[in-house]
């Protein structure tokens, strides 16, 4: 719930980030290591502590997140001043106290985040990607796209992230939804293979979207996948934004196949090198009536990648986040409105960018109809699904949840081509939960124990 003091803390905690950014742009060399010393004087001391501990120890010890921090201020001055100013006042420090008060008053889940796909075409046929199925029919147009915004604004969301289908089919209606909601940020999902020397020169203009490639490791590996050829695409996309100064990431889906390319210091290096800020992964989920099972990773191999992640954000100049194996940091799943929402080229408005089940239409409802839509609302009164923040998903490692929530809420599927039941869906990771299940049991454990240990670490000082 949003208080008055929550509403104040949040104004305070916007106009310090606003005067230190103002202090920085000065010298950002010289100033990084007397940021925390400002903020400190300009909020109290209890505010934020821990947080503003770990960036003053990454400051102070000139970690990789210091080397991120001088990499950010290497971007175009533009993109920087919008990025922070949507990203960190609008989306996380005004909107969040607007969607509390929302999610408070309405008894729903209000997102952080919105994902919608603009359209259903992709130029791309990626082996094992639900949206090659999805066929080329379906779009929102411009002005579904503007009132979502909109909607979403007046709820206290100010992130939009672009999914498809391959969004830049779309690019002029994109940049011209940038141009109108200036206060926002996007973010889109993307194969890189329609950026080029115009689409950056509106990037720059807009100065407030950011792409993050698919990229799925080497070349071998990466083009097995996506076709021949696309590697070098995407190496080219990633050269052209980072001569121009424009911030992007990179998105990964790890599978069996692509594993030990993805979690090594190589690939990670390959693309801090070509400017990347940020690296995306995402756990292969089987979607899809002619899904393949087999890609998804053996326990051994998820547990690779829960190593090699939390190597990255030790050691790299880049932000790397495990969305299936970061739970911990979320308090579980996102979905279902707590964080995030998709809304896909149809229009109908999911829970997830996986779970295709809805009960409503954005053509039909507005955007807060559908967040207390009985989907919604079963997601808000079960999450989480696990108490061990390592099996989130009522899919993958909770495969008797989501059956349960859709037959009890009548959500239909929402599958454009081949309609696929909950159940049959289910039925495809029930065997994966049932081998994660120790290992995740065991991860877990050792996070309690060692922040038990932390806690009387403190209270012996």
């Amino acid at each position: 719930m949003a208080t008055v003091g929550s509403k104040v803390k949040n104004a305070a905690i916007s106009a310090a980030i606003n005067q230190a950014l103002k202090y920085l742009e000065k010298d950002p060399e010289q100033n990084v290591p007397k940021l925390m010393d400002l903020v400190d004087k300009l909020v109290p001391e209890d505010w934020y502590a821990p947080q503003r501990a770990a960036i003053r120890d990454a400051i102070d010890r000139k970690t990789n997140y210091y080397d991120m921090i001088m990499k950010i201020y290497q971007l175009d001055p533009g993109v920087r001043e919008s990025f922070f100013r949507n990203f960190i006042t609008n989306a996380s420090l005004k909107g969040s106290a607007r969607q509390f008060e929302v999610a408070d008053k309405y008894n729903c889940n209000v997102p952080w985040a919105i994902l919608m796909d603009p359209t259903s075409a992709c130029n791309l046929k990626c082996t094992g990607c639900w949206a090659a199925e999805y066929g080329h029919q379906l779009n929102l147009t411009y002005e579904d796209l503007d009132r979502i915004v909109n909607e979403a604004n007046d709820l206290g969301c100010y992130m939009f992230i672009f999914t498809g289908g391959e969004p830049l089919v779309r690019k002029k209606d994109i940049i011209k939804l940038c141009e109108a909601h200036p206060d926002s940020e996007f973010l889109s999902f993307t194969n890189g293979t329609l950026i080029d020397e115009e689409f950056c020169q509106d990037m720059l203009r807009v100065r407030n979207f950011v792409p993050a490639i698919s990229l799925e490791g080497f070349e071998e590996a990466n083009d097995g996948r996506r076709g021949n050829g696309v590697y070098n695409k995407v190496m080219n996309a990633m050269s052209l934004l980072k001569e121009h100064k424009l911030a992007f990431g990179i998105s990964v889906c790890y599978t069996s196949k692509n594993v030990d390319d993805v979690s090594s210091d190589k690939f990670i290096d390959g693309i801090v090198d070509k400017g990347a800020l940020f690296v995306w992964f995402f756990h292969f989920m089987p979607v899809g009536m002619n899904a393949t099972p087999e890609l998804m990773v053996s326990p051994e191999q998820r547990v690779q990648m829960y190593h090699a992640v939390r190597h990255f954000r030790a050691t790299k100049p880049i932000f790397a986040m495990d969305f299936q194996n970061d739970g911990q940091y979320v308090g579980g799943c996102i979905a279902g409105g707590r964080k995030y929402l998709h809304i896909n080229a149809g229009g109908a408005v999911e829970p997830c960018v996986f779970i295709h089940y809805s009960n409503v239409n954005i053509h039909d409802v507005s955007l807060l109809d559908a967040l207390r839509s009985p989907i919604f609302q079963a997601y808000h009164d079960n999450q989480p699904f696990n108490d061990n923040m390592y099996r989130p998903c009522p899919m993958l490692e909770n495969p008797t949840a989501l059956p349960k929530l859709v037959k009890e809420t009548g959500a239909v599927n929402t599958d454009y081509m081949d309609p696929e039941s909950a159940d049959h869906l289910c039925a495809k990771t029930e065997q994966y939960a049932k081998n994660w299940a120790p290992v995740a049991e065991k991860l877990w454990a050792e996070d309690v124990a060692r922040k038990e240990a932390k806690k009387a670490a403190e209270a012996n000082r």
